[in-house]
């Protein structure tokens, strides 16, 4: 089976819900705390091409850096935006959870069911 990854942050409730819902379903996800490790500007990348989201989609709008990073501005670039991210990245969404070609938001927590849906998939594929 494809592992599955989780971007958490310990402090966050939905991210706390979200991983709690993947143990429930028996999964033992590979825990990132993106928050002591940030994601490099490409791992960013793929994560957002996987997400189909815009670097402006992840954002936090409501964090002080992105405000004092003046990052609402519409004429940066997407590489600007993801760069703060990786310098800043109380700025990410969270949590996200990746399993093979798919990446989902866990906002909320139920997102994360897709993903479960596909593993139960692959299961009962490979049984046959």
């Amino acid at each position: 089976m494809t592992k599955i990854t989780i971007y958490h942050n310990p402090r966050c409730s939905k991210s706390r819900q979200t991983l709690a819902l993947l143990e429930e379903h028996g999964v033992t996800p590979d825990i990132i705390e993106y928050l002591k490790t940030p994601p490099s500007q490409q791992e960013l990348k793929n994560i957002l091409s996987l997400l189909k989201l815009s670097p402006r989609d992840l954002l936090r709008s409501n964090e002080a850096d992105f405000k004092e990073n003046n990052l609402g501005d519409t004429h940066l670039t997407d590489a600007a935006l993801i760069k703060a991210m990786t310098q800043f990245p109380k700025l990410i969404q969270r949590p996200i959870v990746i399993h093979g070609k798919k990446a989902v938001l866990g906002r909320p927590p139920e997102n994360v069911l897709n993903i479960l849906t596909d593993i139960q998939t692959s299961k009962e594929g490979s049984k046959k």
